[in-house]
């Protein structure tokens, strides 16, 4: 188990085109324990509070300082493979997004729309992250952009380490976009830097205007939500206005887009900000290669 996220198994597989597979190691440490389950509660007239320490996590065998030393090296070695993630894609003048949010917003769908309309313009590739299966990336590849699988087994986030994998086998055309959508998960992959230029977290009309104060690390790691689902806000009892409110109280540099994947409603407005977002970056390499 990862003391940082609790994700479990230490095996991820790649998917490639021609759907084999690959597999590296999680570089997670896995400390010996006997019950998945076990907690400790703390007296909370409020609630239950596992663990004393500042890593906020009883593992049973393991004091809170070795937890949050785990943690702290979890974290340092992701952050080298994020670094050379970043160097090799600023290497080709592309940009890299990661999108995260919980299951079933529509991140796949809204991706879908965007590389059928953007295909044009930019060369895509994509990389998909799930638990198991590798129907997402088959729908990326059924618009023509070449897709890579990560299948995390029970992990529950992508690593910088498994991006890299991906990159082996995807090609980098100069000045192109990178989709990686991350596991369905609104908690553990916003800790986990994959060397992405900017992280995005799409969020659908139907989750409740309350998912930015419930999950707030997710909400103040990205520069940019999508509020997805959008025609469906007539036939709801949703408040727009408080879900914004809560995002910007929880990150007030955080961008926030209206969008429906489904109808194509506001998506032209995210297609400028990728535009506005990609532009520096072609601009830096046309100067490079002056130089």
């Amino acid at each position: 188990m990862c003391t940082t996220c609790g994700c479990g198994g230490a095996q991820s597989h790649i998917h490639g085109h021609d759907h084999a597979s690959g597999h590296h190691h999680h570089d997670h440490e896995h400390p010996d324990h006997h019950d998945g389950d076990h907690h400790h509660a703390h007296g909370s007239s409020n609630g239950l509070d596992y663990g004393d320490g500042s890593a906020g996590t009883d593992v049973a065998g393991l004091s809170q300082n070795r937890i949050i030393q785990i943690e702290r090296n979890i974290l340092a070695k992701n952050a080298e493979y994020a670094a050379a993630n970043r160097a090799r894609l600023a290497a080709t003048g592309g940009l890299a997004l990661n999108l995260m949010s919980s299951p079933g917003s529509g991140k796949t769908t809204l991706l879908v729309r965007a590389i059928t309309d953007l295909r044009n313009r930019y060369p895509i590739g994509v990389i998909e992250g799930d638990q198991q299966t590798s129907n997402d990336a088959e729908r990326i590849r059924a618009t023509g952009a070449p897709a890579i699988q990560i299948n995390t087994g029970k992990g529950c986030h992508l690593d910088a380490h498994m991006v890299g994998h991906a990159l082996d086998e995807l090609p980098l055309p100069n000045g192109g976009l990178l989709f990686i959508e991350n596991v369905g998960n609104l908690v553990c992959p916003a800790a986990f830097d994959l060397g992405e230029a900017y992280k995005i977290v799409v969020f659908s009309v139907t989750e409740g205007e309350d998912k930015p104060i419930k999950y707030p690390d997710m909400f103040a790691a990205c520069d940019l939500m999508l509020v997805n689902k959008a025609d469906l806000i007539p036939h709801l009892d949703f408040d727009l206005a408080r879900t914004i409110e809560y995002a910007k109280r929880v990150n007030p540099a955080i961008e926030v887009l209206v969008v429906s994947a489904r109808t194509g409603e506001g998506m032209p407005n995210f297609y400028g900000w990728i535009e506005r977002h990609a532009r520096p970056i072609a601009a830096a390499m046309q100067v490079a290669g002056r130089q």
